[in-house]
This record gives C-alpha cells, sequence and structure tokens, in this order.
C-alpha cells in the first residue's frame, strides 16, 4: 500500500442503455471532466503548438512520455528545473506512460527478464536497464499527476502462451511499482494486460484489482488486432474494473473507438493520432475525413468545417491550407493539428452531454452509421 492517493474520482452521469458515464478527476493540478482525451505530448511538446492553443482548444491533459524524457534531457534535470508542470508550461493535468511500450516497439532489445528489460538506446546505443523501480523513480522525477506501473505490451498477434507470460510478469512489476511508489501527490495507475484473449484480460484484471490502484488502465489495444476485436476485449475488461476508478484506454484515438469504448464505460483516452495526421495532411471534419494535399482543394475557398470554430476554420481557406503543405511551410501541419484538436474536444463535448441527457445511444447511431 502506498497511502491515500491525491487523486479523486466522481461519478455525476450514467447512460441508460449503455455503460457510458460522466465524471470528474481531480489532481493537484486540477480536475478534468471525463469522458476526455488527451493528446500526446511525447517530447514534453505537442508538436508545433502552444501550450495556449491547447488551452483555447479544450485540451483537459496531456500525456508525456517518460522513456524519450529519461533519455533526453533526463529526468533528474526536469526535476531540478521545477517538474514538468513548470518545464513546459502546462498547469493542467499530466499523465505520464512507464516506457513499457516504447521498449517494446522501438528500443533495440537486448534482455527480457522478471527482472526487467534490457536495451540499446535508440539515440546512442547506450545501455539501459529498465526496471519497474527505474520506471517509477523516473515517473517520481518528472512529477506528473497520474504515473503508471511498468507493463509487458507484446504486439496483438503473439499466441496465448506469450500473451499469458506478458499478464504473469505485468502483475509482478504491478506489485514492486507499487511497494517503490512513494509520492502521495502522484496517481500509480495499474495496466490490464492479456493481448486478445479474454480470460487473459479477466485475470489481469482480478489480481491488478486486488492491488487497490487508485485508477486502472487498459493497454495492448491498437497494436494491430481489428476495430471489432478490440471493442469486444473492451467489453469484457471495463466490467470487471472498480466503478468508482477511473478507466484509462491507453493509445486509442479514431473516432469510432473512441465512441465505441465510451460504450464499454472507457473514461479517458490518449492518442497521437489528431496531430500526428494533421501533420499529415488529414483533417477531421463534422462532414469526413479531409485529405488536404488532394487536388479537389486546389481552387477551395471553403474552410476545413463551416461548423468548426477553430482559428483555421475561421480564418484559412482550404486552397490556403494546401498550398502550405505543397509548399512544406510549417503553417500547415501546425493548423491542421491545431484544428484536429478542436474536433476532437467538440466530439468529447457531445459524448458528455449525449450520456448526462441519456441519449448516448442515439448519438452512437448518429455517428457510426
Amino acid at each position: 500500500m502506498t497511502g491515500v492517493s491525491a487523486l479523486r474520482f466522481e461519478l455525476l452521469a450514467s447512460d441508460r442503455s449503455t455503460a457510458a458515464r460522466v465524471g470528474r478527476v481531480i489532481t493537484p493540478h486540477g480536475s478534468f471532466e471525463t469522458p476526455a482525451y488527451f493528446p500526446v505530448a511525447t517530447r514534453a511538446t505537442v508538436r508545433g503548438l502552444l501550450p495556449e492553443q491547447l488551452r483555447d482548444a479544450g485540451v483537459q491533459g496531456l500525456l508525456v512520455n517518460s522513456y524519450h524524457l529519461a533519455l533526453r534531457p533526463g529526468a533528474a534535470l526536469v526535476q531540478r528545473l521545477g517538474g514538468l508542470h513548470r518545464f513546459m508550461h502546462w498547469e493542467r493535468p499530466i499523465v505520464t506512460d512507464s516506457g513499457g511500450f516504447q521498449l517494446f516497439s522501438l528500443a533495440h532489445l537486448v534482455h527480457i527478464g522478471d527482472d526487467g528489460v534490457q536495451f540499446r538506446s535508440h539515440l546512442d546505443g547506450a545501455l539501459i536497464e529498465w526496471t519497474p523501480e527505474r520506471a517509477i523513480a523516473i515517473q517520481e522525477q518528472l512529477g506528473a499527476d497520474i504515473i503508471m506501473c511498468l507493463d509487458h505490451c507484446p504486439p496483438a498477434n503473439v499466441d496465448f502462451a506469450t500473451a499469458e507470460a506478458a499478464v504473469v510478469r505485468t502483475t509482478r512489476w504491478a506489485r514492486r511499482c507499487r511497494q517503490v511508489h512513494r509520492r502521495p501527490d502522484q496517481a500509480l495507475f495499474g495496466i490490464i494486460q492479456g493481448g486478445v484473449y479474454p480470460e487473459l484480460r479477466e485475470r489481469s484484471a482480478r489480481e491488478l484489482v486486488e492491488l487497490d490502484f487508485p485508477g486502472y488502465a487498459v493497454g495492448g489495444l491498437s497494436v494491430g488486432e481489428g476495430h471489432e476485436q478490440m471493442i469486444a476485449i473492451l467489453s469484457v475488461t471495463a466490467p470487471l474494473l472498480p466503478a468508482d476508478r477511473p478507466r484509462y484506454l491507453m493509445g486509442v484515438g479514431m473516432p469510432r473507438d473512441v465512441l465505441r469504448a465510451v460504450a464499454c464505460g472507457i473514461d479517458f483516452f490518449d492518442c497521437v493520432l489528431p496531430t500526428r495526421n494533421g501533420r499529415n495532411g488529414m483533417a477531421f471534419t463534422g462532414q469526413g475525413t479531409v485529405r488536404i494535399r488532394n487536388a479537389e482543394h486546389r481552387d477551395s475557398a471553403e474552410p476545413l468545417d463551416p461548423d468548426c470554430p477553430c482559428p483555421t476554420c475561421r480564418y484559412y481557406s482550404r486552397a490556403y491550407l494546401r498550398h502550405l503543405f505543397l509548399a512544406e511551410e510549417m503553417l500547415g501541419p501546425i493548423l491542421l493539428s491545431l484544428h484536429n484538436l478542436y474536433y476532437f474536444n467538440r466530439l468529447m463535448d457531445r459524448i458528455r452531454a449525449a450520456i448526462r441527457a441519456g441519449r448516448y445511444a442515439e448519438l452512437l447511431t448518429e455517428e457510426l452509421e
């Protein structure tokens, strides 16, 4: 046990025909209403956007990557400079991940064992050991409001035995994270693993709930499995998590995924998709996606979305945005990234309003048909 967490969760409303719910998560750096969508600030920045622009877009919180910051500039430096909130000029809630996903997808692995992971840095090839204890120490130095246990996140297509071994290791590592976590102003979440196997998801949820974390994340999804398989796993997993704790789905962000995951009882999300897709010329609109480089936009004086209040849609035409991308001007990716953040936060506004009104099933039909 680590003592009382500074995080609190308040359930504000529930939908009558689905498991969707509205809540409030209260942290030392303010609260956020759920369902919520956190952009990813991988290296302590949402690429190309000022914190003031994020706030204007309705962003309630950010996900920051502890693996990247531990390698550069170093967690100790961030701590000396006042922690993440001061370092990146963001006074709203911050979540850091444990680095587990990056270890198994980005780093050059040397050895995986029960003690931890040895890998070579993708920056300079240096040999680094990453243990549950180190993952917690780094996140405590960074100072986020919500931090994650180190977990073993295998790809979607692994066999049952491999997925089971990852569940066993994730539980062992969660116990060790729980034992060494010391900062009461940070809420430590356990991460449910189990691949695409419902029985393993049930086992992982049961074992981690026994450890009594202040919140729970569902990991290992959106790693190659299909949409229907993801929703089937969430339908099994979410009801096993305590109703009085926030439920966090990691790395999932397409609108249909979010809409259906909320119906399963998920409370908040993080994803690179709004800004990464924006940088690559894709905008999300109420009329569908727009690929701004396409020739059909060459002479268009229309905005991306006439119903969107963002600066991109208020001031700039599709023709101008297309010009920026073809000319490789940095303003183009910035403007589409900003628009996409407005789009996703307006979607979350509609989701919360529909749940409060008891008509979430109707919203699902409207948005997905």
